[in-house]
């Protein structure tokens, strides 16, 4: 209803637009009126109307508004009138790319650090967050020297650092830039260089802050650790500028593991040191012309390429060069788990997270191979070769990141091997060494003849597709066993029988104290004898299945069973995200986030075993072994046997290889930055080793597993955040490349087959289940494909600041996810078919995806948008 309307056909106001300088009366009772009354010109207010009658109430209502109107234009007029002070001002940004100071080249540069070195002022573990407050701090600092405060003042100082005292915006900075996989391109956030010109400075000062943690100065500069602050005199011949200074020091500190060590520097005279020996370091490296490039990150391929050339002699070239690169650094191998600040806490925790990421997986295929293999397999044979091949890694792998296991289609090679013996009347032992040899040949050939070099051709969209399918794998053992355990305790028809026969009977359910007492027996003992029928009362819990077997309807075992399961999970993930929460401090966080694994395992292992002890869940199956060790029997092998087990090791040779040098190529990383290089020959060759010991005594095969090889580097890395329009991504800074960790771990892993059958059998089944599906969903965590598939779900506008979504149009990033997830697809079907000998065909599916990258995929795209999509930032 209209204004005219409620005031009994009164004339109406003018209407004023809201974007015009005039404000109409309508919008002036946003305003607070006199009296507490907020009603609107037109009298719309109730009390008004009653009170003072119609006409009365609008001509009062109408002065209130012209007064108002008059108070509000003064004030627009005061408002203007000062525009030229604090109230209102303009400022005008700008980006600049300034070029790296060349120390090799520019003698200046070199002067320069020499001469800051002596009288640079250094803030370490500066208490404060704000950008005001740390540049007051670093100021006052400057002003304790008697030649700079007779010179200047703090609030000279401010003025020139900042645009406007009251805006606290940075006047002029110097900010690095870097390629990032996430983004593509982002600003390097965790330092700032800062530059201001005073006219009554004389001389030039420089003083760098550490800060206690990172801080946010700003939409760029979001989790900054180190500030720089440059004062230098307005009239300086431009080699001495406050842009020149402030180049010298911002080249020093544009590489991140240089200030990586500067984060764990102890004193100034380590700090100064630091900047000493990193400025020689560049002087040295900027004078070879090879290097003039350095901060290209190359393969191994290629570094290998650009190191050996073309030998006249190649086989075992790769090997020997493996060797060459990774000698040098055998005993920093073992020092570096030990040295460093945070070290001993990171190794300690990450020999936790391996010890139960390894020991658990094992305990389930040791199982799984108990099963398959009628005994011939079992828990304790596979923690065995999980001790032996992991330790024998350890020590001689070159590159001791790698994490091996026996994995499930190692176990479904066995059962094929195991199918093929029950079928043909052979010997399981000796058909099964007879395999692993065969393989551990055509590795060993692989290795000699540098087939390696094929990996690469091996893109980032190839290791994504198989690290999901893996991903995949871990969640469908967890579902199945979970499904089966509901058929076994859930679905079964004493549970149907208990529904239909006794629904109005609300104590149905309740079994008496002799059906408690057999269910008990059941359970502890593993009675396989007939048992007879109960009463009535009993049939909630045990009834006869169709097969004349004894059928028990134990509904809180699947209920348990999913609760541990799910609660390892979410336990798991909260602890892992737990940097990412604003709850204790930085340093609790973290290391919450380290042991997230293996408190997850202790404490729902503490609720399945303890705290629901009543409900009792069958442990896993363990019979001790007379005889560790039995040379398998292969002269009982026939000539045709021996042949076709060239066939399945040729196929197992297949699946060893890719695996192997795909896990290498997810640890080895660009984005992982590591040192030492890579090993892939070398790593082949003693995969093939031990491998061929293992076989002899029909130990289970273990070779480079994912998703556990790229989570140890994670857990031995330091973290830096990335802030971008919002999502917070995180970059590796430094990884300790040890073998402690291996060593320690499989060490540990030894000592457990002391504690079978307990304590381990405390671990319920579930718990199993749930690290499965823990170490699935953490390796989703950097995968693109993943991220990719996201999008499909997301609104357009939520779509995160990635780079290939800065590069490539839409169409074509949905295009190459729908390519991916075809591909996946495909792996899928052969990888999880019930059909054993179709599996036997997957490994050769592996191998076919990098030939369709390279010559069916890049008729979809063109060049540009394929490097953005499928490349590694360099």
């Amino acid at each position: 209803m209209s204004d005219a309307e409620t005031s009994g056909g009164d004339p109406v106001w003018p209407q004023g637009g809201r974007d015009e300088e005039a404000v109409a009366p309508e919008d002036v009772h946003l305003l607070e009126v006199p009296n507490g009354s907020h009603g609107g010109p037109s009298g719309n207010s109730p009390g008004l109307i009653q009170n003072n009658g119609p006409l009365k109430g609008i001509l009062k209502n109408r002065l209130e508004t012209i007064e108002l109107h008059t108070i509000y234009a003064k004030d627009r007029r005061r408002r203007h009138s000062s525009a030229d002070e604090d109230d209102f001002a303009l400022l005008h940004g700008r980006f600049e790319k300034v070029p790296l100071k060349d120390f090799h080249a520019e003698i200046r540069a070199f002067k320069d650090v020499e001469d800051f070195l002596s009288r640079t002022l250094l803030m370490l573990d500066l208490q404060k967050t704000g950008l005001p407050q740390i540049i007051d701090a670093m100021v006052k600092k400057l002003l304790e020297k008697k030649e700079v405060s007779s010179q200047t003042s703090l609030e000279e100082a401010r003025h020139a650092i900042f645009t406007q005292d009251s805006v606290h915006t940075l006047s002029k900075t110097i900010q690095g830039t870097m390629t990032s996989d996430v983004s593509g391109f982002d600003f390097d956030q965790n330092w700032i260089c800062v530059m201001c010109d005073i006219p009554t400075v004389t001389k030039r000062h420089v003083v760098i802050a550490r800060l206690h943690g990172p801080a946010n100065l700003g939409s760029n500069s979001q989790e900054v650790q180190f500030v720089i602050l440059v004062m230098a005199p307005v009239r300086e011949k431009s080699t001495k500028s406050s842009l020149e200074t402030a180049r010298t020091f911002a080249t020093l500190f544009l590489d991140m593991d240089f200030r990586h060590q500067l984060l764990l520097a102890e004193s100034e005279y380590e700090f100064k040191q630091l900047l000493h020996t990193r400025t020689k370091l560049l002087i040295e490296e900027q004078g070879l012309p090879e290097n003039r490039k350095s901060h290209l990150l190359l393969s191994a391929f290629e570094q290998e390429e650009q190191e050996g050339g073309q030998s006249r002699f190649p086989i075992a070239q790769g090997l020997i060069r493996d060797l060459k690169r990774r000698l040098p650094h055998y005993l920093s191998d073992f020092r570096d788990g030990f040295v460093g600040n945070k070290t001993l806490h990171k190794v300690t925790s990450t020999t936790f997270f391996l010890y139960f990421a390894c020991v658990l997986p094992n305990i389930a295929f040791g199982m799984l191979n108990d099963n398959n293999t009628n005994g011939a397999i079992d828990v304790q044979k596979v923690l065995f070769s999980q001790c032996v091949g992991g330790l024998l890694f350890a020590f001689c792998g070159g590159q001791p990141l790698i994490v091996l296991l026996t994995t499930a289609p190692l176990a479904l090679y066995t059962k094929i091997i195991y199918s093929i013996c029950e079928d043909f009347d052979l010997n399981f032992s000796a058909m099964f060494a007879c395999t692993g040899l065969w393989n551990a040949f055509f590795l060993l050939i692989y290795v000699f003849f540098n087939t390696s070099k094929l990996m690469k051709y091996s893109s980032r969209s190839t290791e994504e597709i198989f690290s999901l399918f893996i991903t995949f794998a871990f969640s469908a053992d967890a579902i199945k066993d979970t499904i089966k355990d509901f058929n076994k305790n859930y679905n079964t028809d004493a549970c149907h029988g208990v529904n239909y026969s006794n629904s109005t009977n609300q104590n149905a359910s309740l079994p008496t104290n002799s059906s408690l007492t057999t269910v008990s027996a059941m359970t502890t003992v593993g009675m396989t004898t007939t048992v007879s029928m109960v009463n009535a009362t009993n049939s909630s819990v045990v009834g006869v299945s169709a097969g004349g077997g004894v059928a028990e309807c134990l509904r809180e075992n699947s209920i348990l069973f999913l609760l541990l399961m799910l609660g390892t999970v979410w336990l798991g993930i909260t602890l892992f995200n737990f940097t990412k929460t604003p709850f204790l401090n930085a340093g609790k966080r973290e290391m919450l986030a380290d042991y997230a694994l293996p408190v997850a395992v202790l404490v729902m292992s503490f609720f399945g075993s303890y705290v629901f002890r009543e409900v009792h869940m069958k442990p896993f199956k363990y019979k001790e072994r007379d005889q560790m060790f039995e040379l398998a029997p292969l002269h009982l092998l026939p000539a045709g046997a021996v042949l076709a087990a060239a066939g399945l090791g040729f196929s197992l040779s297949l699946l060893f290889f890719m695996d192997q040098n795909i896990s290498s190529a997810l640890v080895n990383a660009p984005s992982n930055k590591l040192k030492k290089g890579a090993a892939y020959h070398w790593d082949l060759f003693v995969v093939a080793v031990i491998n061929a010991f293992l076989s002899i005594f029909t130990m289970p095969w273990v070779h480079a597993a994912l998703p556990h090889s790229p989570l140890h580097v994670r857990a031995l890395a330091d973290l830096e955040d990335r802030v971008d329009q919002g999502h917070v991504h995180q970059i590796v800074v430094h990884v300790r490349e040890t073998r402690v960790t291996g060593v320690i771990s499989h060490v540990m892993i030894g000592l457990s087959m002391l504690m079978l059958p307990y304590p381990l059998a405390y671990i319920p089944r579930p718990v199993l289940d749930g690290l499965f599906i823990y170490v699935a969903i953490t390796a989703l965590y950097g995968n693109q494909l993943f991220d990719r598939i996201l999008l499909f779900f997301t609104e357009q506008s939520a779509y995160p600041p990635n780079h290939y979504i800065r590069r490539v149009p839409q169409r074509k990033v949905h295009l190459f996810t729908v390519l991916q997830l075809v591909q996946l697809l495909v792996l899928c079907v052969f990888g999880f078919s019930p059909i054993p000998y179709m599996k036997m065909v997957f490994p050769l599916l592996i191998m076919l995806l990098m030939p369709i990258r390279h010559k069916i995929i890049p008729n979809f795209f063109e060049p540009k948008y394929l490097k953005a999509l499928d490349g590694h930032a360099h």
